[in-house]
C-alpha cells in the first residue's frame, strides 16, 4: 500500500512540474517556440555545421601541415599536425619548381581574360534569348543545354583537331576564343544563368526605354547589363576558379610553350627531385622527400583563388541570392 501510494504521488509531482509555468520556460527554453529556435536545435545545427567543416577543412590542414615538415618529422610518425620546426624550404623549392611568376602569369591570363569574356558574351547571348525575339530562339537555346549536357571529353578530339589545322595549339587562343563566342569553360550554364535573370526583370523598364528611344543595345549596356551586377560577379568568380583548376584541358591543349600552374604542379616532382624520386614513390607509394614540397606547390596554386574569394565573398553570397542559383 505505501509502494503504491508512493508511486501515486511520485506521478502526480512528475505531472504538476511539466503543467507549471517553470517548466513550460525550460521547455520553450530548451526546444523553442517551434522546434527550431531552441537550445537543442541550435547545438544539433552547430554540431552538424562543424563536422561538415571540418571535413572541408582537413584536407587544407594536411597539406599546410606537410607543407612545413621537414624530412625527419615526415618520416617520423610521432609527428602529428603540428611539426616540431616550421621548414620554409618546401616553399622555396615549390617556388623554384612551379617557375611561380611563369606559370602564375600564364594560368592568370587564362583565367582572368577568359572570365571577362565569359562574362561578356554569356550575358549577351542570355539577354537575347530572354528577351528577344527572332527565328529559331528555341532551337538555339535547345542546342546550348545540349553542349551542358555532353560530357566536355567527348569533344576533345575534335577540338584538338580544329585548333590544330587553324594554329592555336599551344596558347592560350584556344581558351579566350570559346569564351570570347559564350562557349568557354561552362558557358552553357553561365548563359542558363544570365537567361533566367533577365528573365526575372520587369518589362517596365524596357517599355520605358523603348519609349524613351533606347535600342537594343542601349538597352542592354544602360540597364540590363547594370542591373546584372550580381550575376556577372556570380559567372566571374565560378569561371575565374574553374579555369584557375583546370588540369585536362591545358594537358590536351598546350605545351612547353605556354604551360598553366597545373601542368607545372603534374611535372614538379620530376622537374625537382629527378626520376628516383619517381621510382621510389611509385614503388612505396609516398616518398617523404617530395611530399612536403608538393604541399607547398599545391598550397601556392590556391591562395590566389582564396584571395579572390575573401574579398568577393559579401558580394558573391548576395550574388548568388539574387540569382537564384544552387551549386
Amino acid at each position: 500500500m505505501k509502494l503504491a501510494e508512493s508511486y501515486r504521488q511520485m506521478r502526480l509531482e512528475v505531472s504538476q512540474f511539466f503543467t507549471s509555468r517553470q517548466s513550460q520556460k525550460v521547455k520553450k527554453l530548451v526546444l523553442g517556440q517551434n522546434m527550431n529556435d531552441g537550445l537543442l536545435a541550435k547545438f544539433i545545427i552547430i554540431a552538424l555545421l562543424t563536422v561538415i567543416a571540418f571535413l572541408y577543412l582537413k584536407p587544407l590542414i594536411y597539406m599546410v601541415s606537410t607543407s612545413m615538415k621537414s624530412v625527419s618529422d615526415l618520416i617520423d610518425p610521432t609527428v602529428g599536425v603540428i611539426p616540431r620546426t616550421i621548414h620554409t624550404k618546401n616553399y622555396i623549392d615549390g617556388w623554384i619548381g612551379l617557375r611561380y611568376p611563369e606559370a602564375f602569369m600564364n594560368t592568370l591570363i587564362i583565367a582572368f581574360v577568359g572570365s571577362i569574356l565569359q562574362v561578356f558574351s554569356c550575358a549577351i547571348t542570355g539577354y537575347a534569348l530572354a528577351r528577344l525575339k527572332f527565328p529559331g530562339k528555341n532551337l538555339f537555346f535547345f542546342l546550348i543545354l545540349v553542349t551542358f549536357l555532353v560530357p566536355p571529353q567527348i569533344t576533345l578530339v575534335p577540338l584538338y583537331m580544329v585548333y590544330s589545322k587553324l594554329g592555336l595549339l599551344n596558347s592560350p587562343l584556344v581558351f579566350l576564343i570559346p569564351a570570347l563566342f559564350g562557349q568557354g569553360m561552362r558557358g552553357a550554364l553561365f548563359i542558363i544563368i544570365f537567361r533566367q535573370f533577365f528573365l526575372s526583370q520587369p518589362k517596365a523598364l524596357e517599355e520605358a526605354a523603348k519609349m524613351d528611344g533606347a535600342s537594343v543595345f542601349r538597352l542592354f549596356f544602360r540597364i540590363m547589363l547594370p542591373l546584372a551586377s550580381s550575376a556577372c560577379l556570380v559567372v566571374f568568380l565560378f569561371s575565374f576558379i574553374w579555369y584557375w583548376n583546370m588540369y585536362y584541358e591545358p594537358s590536351m591543349f598546350l605545351s612547353k610553350d605556354f604551360i598553366p600552374l597545373s601542368l607545372r604542379l603534374s611535372s614538379f616532382e620530376t622537374e625537382l627531385m629527378g626520376n628516383w624520386a619517381i621510382n621510389y614513390s611509385t614503388a612505396v607509394g609516398k616518398d617523404p622527400i617530395s611530399e612536403g614540397p608538393k604541399m607547398a606547390a599545391a598550397f601556392l596554386i590556391i591562395v590566389p583563388p582564396l584571395v579572390v574569394y575573401l574579398i568577393a565573398q559579401r558580394w558573391f553570397t548576395e550574388g548568388i541570392e539574387r540569382t537564384g542559383m544552387v551549386d
